[in-house]
Formats: structure tokens, C-alpha cells, sequence
């Protein structure tokens, strides 16, 4: 199923509501996210794509009860309404975008042109965007030095979790996600620490639980055999690759289960240079405390400087997400697809 479905969307309707309104008036569009900490993430991509004559007013779900989540915010009646205001969803895609249509939310939000998602599993996973993490370590300790190469290990980690990642999916489309839920996917691909001397031993133990699993799995389900290939191949064409899977893991279980046990360490160890540092060209204890003093105050916690992170803007598949926003503002203003691409 195509997910460029969205592109059949035409202004006709927005433009008729429109008609009665100023011509210079801003066109109202309210967007519904799933929770707030979606509030931030949402508003800055669609400042981005906004332009100076479209205005998105981002909301929760519901303005009558305290009821959050993906399927609250699709409940929403979307589309445009009779005032020339248009609502939509804005949602992360989780395993939907994988399955396809294969599932009622799935298809729901893959053809419903009002609903955009962020094709990698939620909004953590951006986040945890690999070329990103050491400029967040250094807005946390204040410290440039590059303890080990942050990209090459998270480059490495998603190659070697990649064929279970694939098992796991393929679980979900053939209705065996029971017998290997995404919680066994993150038990098996999950870890609690790293040496940083050898973290090569962190991906060696996760390497040996993932060829252990696979081998549990190709004695249960035998008949993989024949649908696993063409899971991995219809992955691949949708974006997915071996070095990126990672972002199309359970986001929560990325950020606790293999981020931040790799990038607390690395802080740690930084914030300790930085320390040492100051106690040894500090000239008397009075300018040593101070020093130490304005640096412990000037840090801040790796997991606040992640959400703050901006590294994915480039990444493939947030460019996906923001061709989809400018197309639908294109639109908006009564533009035509050919305007909006070119």
C-alpha cells in the first residue's frame, strides 16, 4: 500500500470554507498530538513548514477529558470544517507505518490524508538520532572530547539487531506477535550498561541473545522460511536498512534499553576530565570551588538534552515527514502538487 496516499488530497473543500474569509487571512489549522511531550516536537516542525499564511494551533486529543494517545488523537473528527478551519492528527507511526494497512489503525492512518506520522517509531527515536548524541553529550558535560565513536557504535549495534528486528515485524504482519511480542524483541536486544574500555563486549552479548533468538525462531516458525525475505525486502524498499533499524524500534525501549545505558557512562567520564581538570589549573582553593561550583551548575542531564536535540532535521525519514507537512500547506493555500514539489 502506497504512503503517498495522502497526495490524492485536493483543496477544493478547504478552499469553499475558505471563500468567505479575508483573503489575507491566515488559514486555522488545529492539530491534535497524542501527548505533551508531542506539544514541542510537533510545533517545530510545523513552524518550519507554516509560511506566513497558515497558522497550526497543536492541542491534546481532547479538550473535555484527560484522555491521551494515538488512538484519542485519531477519534478526532478530521478534515475541514464549515468556519475554513481544517483539523488534523499528527501521531508517531510505531509499528503502523511497518504493517503496511495490515491492521484497521494501520490503514486508517496510512489513507486518512488529515493524518501525519512520523514514519520512525515515535518521536524518541529521533531523539536517539546516532549523529546526533555526541553534540548532546557535549551540551550535557560541557566537554567536546569524543570518549568512543558514538555513530559507529550505534551504526554497528542496528546492524547486528537488524535480521531479529526483521523476525519481529514479520511476527506482527502473520499474527504471531503473541508467541514474539515487542517485549521479547526489546528483553533479547536491551542491555543495562556499557564499559567503555570495551563496549565491543556490550555488542557481543546482544549479538549472541539476538543469534540465539533467531535460532529459537526459525525451530518455531519454519514456514519464515519462505515469508522472511520478502518482509526484509518490502522493509528495505519503505526506508528501513540495517544501519537505521534502530529507529524503527519501540522508541521508550531505545531511549532506556540502549541510549542512555551508552551515553550515561560516556558523561560520566567527561564530566570527570572536566573536573580534574579544573582542580589541577586552579591557582588556590578559593578559584578551584568557584570553578567547580560554575561548572556543576552549567551542566545538565543527558536525557533534557536529548529532547532538545535537532540533529534529525537531515535524516531521511523526517524529510519523508516534512514532504508530507509541505504538500498538505501547499494545499492549504490552494496550490497545486506540481507548485508544491517544485
Amino acid at each position: 500500500m502506497s504512503r503517498r496516499l495522502r497526495e490524492n488530497l485536493t483543496s477544493q473543500y478547504i478552499n469553499a470554507a475558505n471563500a468567505l474569509r479575508p483573503k489575507r487571512a491566515k488559514r486555522r489549522v488545529v492539530v491534535y498530538v497524542e501527548s505533551y511531550d508531542d506539544v514541542l516536537f510537533w510545533r517545530m516542525v510545523l513552524d518550519d513548514v507554516a509560511g506566513r499564511d497558515v497558522h497550526f494551533d497543536v492541542m491534546l486529543p481532547s479538550r473535555s477529558t484527560l484522555g491521551r494517545g494515538k488512538k484519542m488523537a485519531l477519534m478526532n473528527q478530521l478534515g475541514p470544517d464549515a468556519l475554513g478551519s481544517c483539523m488534523i492528527a499528527c501521531v508517531d507511526a510505531d509499528y503502523d507505518y511497518l504493517m503496511q494497512g495490515q491492521t484497521t489503525v494501520s490503514q486508517f492512518m496510512l489513507e486518512n490524508p488529515y493524518v501525519f506520522h512520523t514514519y520512525v517509531y515515535a518521536i524518541e527515536n529521533y531523539q536517539c538520532y546516532a549523529p546526533g548524541l555526541h553534540a548532546a553529550c557535549v551540551m550535557s558535560t560541557l566537554n567536546d572530547r569524543e570518549v568512543i565513536d558514538l555513530e559507529a557504535y550505534m551504526r554497528e549495534y542496528s546492524t547486528l539487531v537488524w535480521p531479529l528486528f526483521v523476525w519481529n515485524i514479520w511476527a506482527y504482519r502473520y499474527g504471531f506477535h503473541k508467541q514474539f511480542s515487542m517485549q521479547d524483541f526489546a528483553d533479547t536486544v536491551t542491555y543495562h550498561d556499557v564499559r567503555l574500555q570495551r563496549p565491543e563486549e556490550t555488542l557481543m552479548a546482544v549479538r549472541h541473545k539476538v543469534n540465539k533468538k533467531i535460532a529459537w525462531l526459525q525451530q518455531r516458525f519454519p514456514q519464515g522460511k519462505k515469508t522472511y525475505v520478502p518482509t526484509k525486502n518490502d522493509l528495505l524498499r519503505l526506508g528501513v536498512t540495517p544501519q537505521t533499524a534502530y529507529l524503527y524500534m519501540q522508541g521508550h525501549m531505545l531511549m532506556e534499553g540502549v541510549v542512555l545505558p551508552l551515553l550515561q557512562p560516556v558523561c560520566v567520564q567527561l564530566r570527570k576530565e572536566r573536573e580534574m581538570e579544573i582542580r589541577r589549573l586552579a591557582c588556590h582553593d578559593t578559584q578551584r570551588q568557584n570553578e567547580l561550583s560554575c561548572y556543576q551548575h552549567s551542566q545538565c542531564p543527558i536525557e533534557v538534552m536529548l529532547k532538545k536535540s535537532t540533529a534529525f532535521l537531515v535524516s531521511e525519514p523526517f524529510q519523508l515527514l516534512k514532504a508530507d507537512l509541505e504538500r498538505f500547506v501547499a494545499r492549504v493555500r490552494g496550490e497545486s502538487v506540481e507548485d508544491a514539489v517544485n
